[in-house]
């Protein structure tokens, strides 16, 4: 299976009157991407509110994307957790519901050592038969997946990609010199995820492809194919959103953003909170640059 290009981590719309998931609406967006040329949907990831949303509304949001892309591209699931029972049970859940593979995050708050995060992901890849992509966000985390680690890790046959969210685009190189089987390399850094491809990465899990989904897909593309200062002239549209998309937590301006769209309501679970109206002309500004029309 080969995960590249414009990944994206696709928000769970749900109803302003009751915060329920509006599955029909997920299943809408599902299929916007696809026409948009999004290459792969990241379903319950962080993005999606997986670590708030109900185990029932969880795996039913999984279904739902598998449903609607029908394999047209690939569907990745969010099964991290903050131990290893949990995220196997998750993991397991979602490949029987017909995922590609499963994106899972460095375990959070309980900062393990290097070889606990080595036993924990081989755990996992011994405990199911699907592809795995390890997830690196130490500033959600206050854990790193050090390069050392991931190389040990590449190892394992169904330890296929990792998505690198530090920022740090010299991570590349180190990856590609230091993992002698190779995996690939996938962005968590919509800011940085240009470069990230330039040096040799093979595409990103984005936030900002959830609203200028045919622009990420297009950087993504370019950079890919070296055409640098092509990229460099798309991505340029894109430099507010990847910025202002985290004024506050994410999902919180992408979720309004969508709604100033008109593809979803205005609706986010606790303790997350509708964007803060001191914010929003930023955000209408940077929907404004990408040429994305709002309502």
């Amino acid at each position: 299976m080969n995960f590249s290009g414009s990944l994206v981590a696709i928000v769970t719309p749900m109803c302003a009157q009751d915060q329920s998931v509006d599955f029909d609406a997920l299943a809408d967006l599902c299929q916007w991407h696809i026409e948009q040329g999004t290459q792969g949907i990241v379903v319950m990831g962080t993005t999606g509110e997986s670590a708030t949303v109900t185990e029932q509304d969880y795996f039913k949001a999984i279904e739902t994307a598998v449903a609607a892309v029908a394999g047209r591209v690939p569907v990745i699931a969010g099964t991290g957790a903050i131990s290893t029972a949990k995220t196997i049970k998750l993991t397991q859940g979602a490949a029987e519901l017909g995922v590609d593979a499963a994106l899972v995050v460095t375990p959070y708050y309980c900062k393990p050592t290097q070889e606990g995060l080595y036993q924990h992901f081989s755990a996992i890849a011994n405990a199911v038969e699907l592809p795995i992509i390890l997830y690196n966000v130490p500033g959600r985390t206050a854990c790193d997946l050090l390069v050392e680690t991931v190389a040990r890790l590449a190892k394992h046959q169904n330890i296929v990609a990792i998505k690198e969210a530090t920022g740090e685009v010299s991570r590349v190189k180190e990856l590609i010199d230091q993992c002698d089987t190779p995996i690939q390399l996938l962005s968590g850094d919509d800011a940085t995820a240009r470069e990230f491809m330039l040096a040799g990465g093979h595409g990103v899990i984005s936030v900002t492809a959830n609203v200028a989904p045919a622009l990420m897909s297009d950087m993504c593309r370019l950079a890919i194919e070296g055409q640098s200062k092509q990229a460099e002239i798309v991505d340029q549209k894109l430099a507010a959103l990847h910025q202002d998309l985290f004024l506050e937590a994410n999902p919180i301006p992408v979720k309004w953003a969508l709604s100033a769209m008109g593809k979803l309501e205005d609706a986010i679970l606790l303790p997350l909170t509708s964007l803060s109206e001191k914010f929003r002309p930023a955000i209408l500004k940077a929907l404004e640059q990408a040429n994305v029309k709002t309502q």
